[in-house]
């Protein structure tokens, strides 16, 4: 990448940071001169296998966990710049994995429609907007990579989703039918591997499937968290935001979240803000008692809280309702950062 594409990474980065030229007191270019703002944002390309490996054992260990890797280093960058005003509210970006869920048509009684109506009415009720990964079809045996069969969304799943749109809910495309083409737990992943003609194709008629059933995603969410680092020019291509997790750490290196990365934001979640409600909870507390000001996305994955028993879903949604920010409301903020015109 050239250093001029670099340093437009980093200032579209720095803008979604710090919100407009009038909020930061200063032109957008004139930020990446304050020396934590530039740290903040520096634009790191996907590091070499060693060096990930040593991230993914840093992630292990707590050290890349979101609060001391993501959460102060941004926080000191709005500092330097916005002073007493960089104390805000969090902007909590709630995601939620997967409906339908990827082993709806195995156990249809534990991850099925009326499973996650509950869970929806658990988030409506609380008034948390969210982002519903969704793949376009429902694979049999999803983690076998020798199974081929599947099946497209069933009617009730569809009136569900055509029901989500005005109910607070944004959408993104969760891969094509959520199959891993590894064996391995560690490699499971439905895009790792694939030579550019067949991404290219899975993901055109993924998006055709759901466009079938008046669903258009801006946002797109790997299966199993993980893709190549290669292929993430072809994500940019077709979304504006492209997020990942613990596991992408292994494939493009550990990242600041929300960052530009070409023509789209690279929006990873990683722990304590990725996991249970139970995990969640206790960190977004902290976020908010402190005050971060800081686009902060949080994943959720509905079959798990199903498997709990919803009490600690319940609690968290009640702590960061107030708290919580509509995709609508980032996309605009993320269209915003990457107008080049001049601010």
């Amino acid at each position: 990448m050239s250093e001029d594409a670099e340093c437009r990474d980093e200032l579209r980065t720095a803008r979604l940071l710090l919100g407009t030229r009038s909020a930061a007191g200063e032109s957008s270019e004139g930020v990446l001169g304050v020396r934590a703002v530039r740290a903040a944002v520096r634009r790191s390309p996907a590091p070499m296998r060693p060096r990930r490996l040593a991230q993914q054992v840093a992630r292990k260990l707590g050290r890349l966990d979101y609060e001391p890797a993501v959460a102060v280093p941004l926080q000191l960058a709005r500092r330097a710049v916005l002073g007493s005003a960089a104390q805000a509210p969090p902007r909590f970006l709630v995601r939620v994995d997967e409906f339908p869920h990827y082993l709806a048509w195995d156990d249809p009684d534990s991850y099925g429609v009326e499973r996650y109506r509950r869970f929806h009415t658990i988030m409506a009720s609380a008034g948390v907007p969210y982002l519903l990964a969704t793949p376009s079809r429902v694979s049999r045996a999803p983690l076998c990579p020798d199974e081929h069969e599947w099946r497209a969304l069933q009617p009730t799943e569809q009136a569900v989703l055509g029901k989500l749109a005005g109910e607070g809910v944004a959408f993104a495309l969760h891969g094509r039918d959520h199959r891993t083409r590894f064996a391995s737990p560690r490699r499971h992943s439905e895009l790792c591997g694939l030579e550019p003609a067949a991404l290219e194709r899975l993901l055109d008629e993924a998006l055709a499937e759901l466009a079938d059933m008046g669903i258009v995603p801006e946002v797109f969410v790997p299966p199993f968290n993980r893709f190549d680092a290669g292929q993430y020019s072809a994500l940019a291509r077709r979304f504006v935001v492209v997020c990942g997790g613990p596991e992408s750490i292994g494939l493009v290196g550990f990242q600041r979240t929300p960052v530009w990365r070409g023509e789209a934001v690279y929006l990873p979640s990683y722990f304590p803000l990725y996991g249970r409600a139970s995990d969640v909870l206790p960190a977004a507390r902290r976020l908010i008692e402190a005050g971060t000001g800081l686009w902060t996305p949080i994943v959720l994955h509905w079959g798990w809280e199903s498997d709990a028993g919803w009490s600690e879903l319940e609690r968290l949604v009640a702590t960061i309702a107030p708290y919580t920010a509509g995709w609508g409301e980032f996309l605009a903020a993320v269209r915003a950062s990457g107008d080049d015109d001049e601010r």
